[in-house]
């Protein structure tokens, strides 16, 4: 009986030996004791699916529930942490800016309190950060303009108050950015129109001011944005005709506001708009045929404005809300 081939027998132990290698990884020191930190200041929810001394897990032990890691080199890291939705209480963490290597963090629909604090802004590698649906107060920390890695920011549906910090003009991966339903004031940053990758852009219910010319007035403004919406501020001004050069507009949400003026026939030509909201301004002047006749526009709100007669048609194929509409005579 022939012996396995040399080469057989060292390719068998790959595999073993690989386990053998991530099995011996020790989770870095500095996010070992991160973890435990955060863990003595979390409620019994997360606690007690915590266990053991070692997030990345040790010896038969898991790792800790949302906590995810990764090997590099000898050593194994914490690449994310998503703990949402089992009502954590208190303060929000500042050992988890000790995590340097997190490129999600995750801690939405909880019970945050506090401020964001400046920390944050040593967490490079972020890419994701989902602060939504706390009680998170105070300012919007501007060194979250220092995670250059970023993609996706949601602080919505928190108590943040002050301005939209100019620094966030800084996140050249943006592309979500939601911000509202908070208690902001002031101006939106005009940098934020340069930002190459930015699609979602949600400021509504919050108290901003300022117009749209004011953001649409640099050539080339908002390159990729898709859906923008500003709903429920205090914008004044009308609807520049320069808006029609954000050409991948598909959802324009202007609702409740202080707008007035006409609507610019250029609007119109916008070639991907498909949700039109202009409900509950001050608008005047009447609708341009133009938008009647758009491929793509499923649904137009304009109830709530001082449109002249004739703007109303007959037969649109569109949904078309008219309700409490005034019509000038």
């Amino acid at each position: 009986m022939r012996s396995p081939s040399p080469i057989l027998v060292f390719v068998c132990l790959l595999p073993s030996l690989f386990f053998a290698g991530v099995a011996a990884s020790k989770t870095l020191k500095r996010d070992v004791k991160a973890l435990n930190e955060i863990k003595a200041s979390l409620g019994w929810r997360v606690v007690y699916s915590w266990v053991g001394e070692d997030p990345c897990g040790d010896g038969d032990l898991p790792p800790w529930s949302g906590v995810t890691c990764s090997t590099q080199g000898d050593y194994r890291v914490v690449t994310e942490l998503e703990v949402y939705a089992v009502s954590i209480v208190g303060p929000f963490p500042t050992a988890v800016t000790n995590l340097l290597d997190l490129t999600r963090l995750d801690l939405h629909n909880n019970k945050l309190t506090g401020p964001i604090p400046p920390q944050i802004g040593r967490l490079k590698r972020l890419r994701i950060l989902n602060l939504r649906w706390n009680k998170l107060q105070d300012v919007i920390p501007p060194e979250i303009g220092e995670l250059k890695s970023l993609t996706h920011l949601y602080l919505s549906f928190n108590n943040f108050k002050g301005e939209i910090p100019a620094e966030l003009a800084n996140l050249p991966e943006l592309r979500y950015l939601y911000l509202q339903e908070n208690r902001l004031i002031g101006r939106i940053p005009p940098g934020l129109c340069n930002l190459p990758n930015l699609r979602h852009l949600d400021l509504g219910n919050n108290h901003l001011v300022g117009t749209l010319r004011e953001l649409t007035r640099n050539e080339g403004c908002f390159p990729s944005l898709r859906n923008f919406y500003l709903n429920n501020n205090y914008f004044a001004g009308g609807i520049p005709s320069q808006l029609a050069n954000v050409t991948n507009l598909e959802i324009l949400y202007l609702s409740h506001n202080k707008m007035s003026g006409i609507i610019p026939a250029e609007i119109a030509r916008i070639p991907k708009l498909t949700f039109l909201y202009l409900d509950h301004n001050q608008f005047s002047g009447r609708i341009p045929d133009a938008f009647y006749k758009h491929p793509l526009l499923k649904e137009m709100y304009i109830e709530g404005n001082s449109f002249r007669a004739g703007t109303k048609p007959i037969g649109l194929h569109k949904v078309l809300e008219l309700s409490d509409t005034e019509f000038l005579f």
